[in-house]
């Protein structure tokens, strides 16, 4: 119960004076400082009225009117948000008030040492406004301890505490100066460690959307460099896979059927991607385009490319989707020189381009529905380990016929009928 009254009210200290526009820093230097302010209007409360029960009208009025004068900036700090002012009220007051508080009392001896209340204001400083500023409010601080000094050989006003009363005091003074100073640290650093886990979550966040849409290299050179990003692969592997008839299936499902199935069979050659080795490009409608050879260089890149496109070939071939459908996915593949590299300033696409690529989306384009359609670049690269079966040729835009294979199996695991 204690404690959800505590987070209760921590909650509210923080809503007082906050400007939605502030930021998290702000907001945590806002409520730290408020705390601060309440801890001390309840201390100069309690002191005035002891003042005042032992005999001290002048010296318990001091600390009496911190607390009403404090409690007042803070209601017009809540209403005018004007967090310069207050933070500059708070600090002088802090720093005035014990000062005369010890006046009030005769000397920095018979008054227990009250000016130490004031080096909470420093403090305050360093902690709610800049370092440099903090140093000038340090420098008056130290300057009052001199006075202060000089004063106890030359009271203004003489005190009529007991030697008990002044070391109760000294107690109560140090005591309660010490504990307000480490609750206030502690909240501050509490709050600001906090801060910095959820910046961290954050980060992290931002780095696996990144990695999501870009290679893990390339997402390194963009968070340390500012140059455009491009590379030429003298050898590498693109794959195109179209879903067949995906037209006049979109026209018989409910859009959200059309997505789960899009979704369900994507998220299944995602699952591929890291097991292979190979770079999803991006997805258009229900066409699937991935790389590999790049930004990864390797050599046996047609090889794990294809051991991925038969995988993708043999999931849709046995599998029923969730929407109750069947469907058949055809899919080219080329190999060749490339060029890769990242586009655009608000959405980043790592995207790849040269002849070699609109091959590939030929083959795919051109081949027939379930098989896996390759170019002769990339028979020649994978025939040693692959069951394929030639098909002939097809005509190219722009390249005329062109001998075209189809790949069947991995020779070790054997001959499989398409």
């Amino acid at each position: 119960m204690i404690q959800k009254l505590l987070r209760q009210a921590l909650a509210l200290v923080a809503r007082v004076g906050v400007d939605p526009m502030d930021s998290d820093d702000v907001r945590l230097q806002k409520s730290s400082l408020v705390l601060g302010s309440l801890m001390f209007i309840v201390a100069g409360a309690l002191w005035g009225i002891l003042y005042f029960l032992f005999g001290q009208p002048l010296a318990g009025s001091i600390p009496l009117s911190y607390a009403i004068i404090s409690f007042l900036s803070v209601i017009i700090f809540h209403l005018t948000r004007r967090y310069d002012l207050f933070l500059f009220s708070q600090l002088l007051l802090t720093l005035l008030l014990p000062f005369l508080l010890m006046v009030a009392l005769g000397g920095f001896v018979k008054s227990s040492a009250v000016i130490l209340w004031s080096l909470i204001s420093p403090l305050g400083a360093l902690l709610f406004d800049q370092p440099r500023r903090a140093l000038r409010w340090l420098a008056a601080y130290l300057g009052l301890i001199v006075v202060s000094g000089f004063l106890e050989s030359h009271p203004l006003v003489s005190s009529t505490l007991s030697p008990s009363l002044v070391t109760i005091f000294f107690i109560l003074n140090i005591g309660t100066v010490s504990a307000i100073a480490i609750i206030l640290l502690a909240y501050f650093v509490g709050q600001k460690n906090r801060l910095f886990e959820l910046l961290r979550s954050e980060q992290a966040k931002s780095e696996n959307l990144l990695l999501n849409i870009l290679p893990k290299e390339i997402a390194a050179i963009l968070k340390n460099e500012r140059r455009t990003i491009a590379d030429y692969y003298d050898s590498a592997s693109v794959m195109f896979a179209d879903m067949v008839g995906f037209t006049p299936l979109s026209a018989e499902l409910a859009p959200d059927e059309l997505v789960e199935l899009l979704n369900e069979a994507f998220s299944y050659f995602d699952s591929l991607l890291d097991k292979y080795d190979v770079e999803k490009i991006r997805t258009i409608g229900d066409s699937y385009m991935a790389a590999c050879g790049l930004p990864r260089r390797r050599p046996d890149h047609a090889q794990s490319l294809v051991r991925m496109a038969l995988e993708m070939r043999d999931y849709v071939a046995a599998h029923t989707f969730q929407c109750g459908r069947r469907v058949s996915f055809r899919i080219g593949i080329n190999s060749g020189p490339m060029v890769a590299g990242v586009i655009g300033r608000r959405k980043f696409e790592f995207d790849v381009w040269g002849d070699a690529v609109n091959i590939a989306s030929r083959m795919e384009l051109h081949g027939v529905s379930g098989t896996i359609q390759i170019t002769r670049a990339t028979y020649e690269s994978i025939k040693d380990e692959f069951v394929c079966e030639p098909r002939g040729t097809v005509n190219v835009k722009g390249k005329g016929e062109m001998e075209v294979w189809l790949v069947i199996s991995a020779k070790d695991a054997g001959p499989q009928s398409r």
